[in-house]
């Protein structure tokens, strides 16, 4: 009886929705987060205190964005940087735009959280 009321608590819509949320707060590696965060200090100062808001907006970051649209959005920009002909499809498509501006909302959503 213990048991069948274990199962049913787990499988329960509240429990797999909770489960879910911790999988996808949880999704970034970690060696994705340090990046993120040495590239951040490197734009905002070498302390402590930027340690503690940078962290803070990869964790909210991670909170608003799943990491496969994370990873996208930073493949696009990244193609943008590289130029030429062929990567041209990546500065004016509207797909394109769209998925770094996903990106773009959840930083600044980030920085009004962490920043100020």
């Amino acid at each position: 009886m213990i048991r069948l009321v274990l199962v049913l608590a787990l499988c329960s819509p509240a429990a797999v929705s909770a489960q879910s949320v911790a999988e996808r707060l949880n999704d970034y590696p970690t060696e994705v987060r340090a990046d993120y965060v040495f590239g951040c200090m490197a734009s905002n100062g070498q302390n402590r205190e930027s340690l503690r808001k940078c962290s803070c907006s990869i964790d909210e970051i991670a909170a608003i964005l799943p990491y496969d649209k994370y990873v996208e959005a930073e493949t696009v920009l990244s193609l943008r940087l590289t130029g030429g002909e062929r990567m041209a499809i990546f500065n004016s498509s509207a797909m394109a735009d769209g998925i770094v501006a996903e990106l773009r909302r959840a930083q600044a959503e980030a920085e009004v959280v962490c920043f100020f």
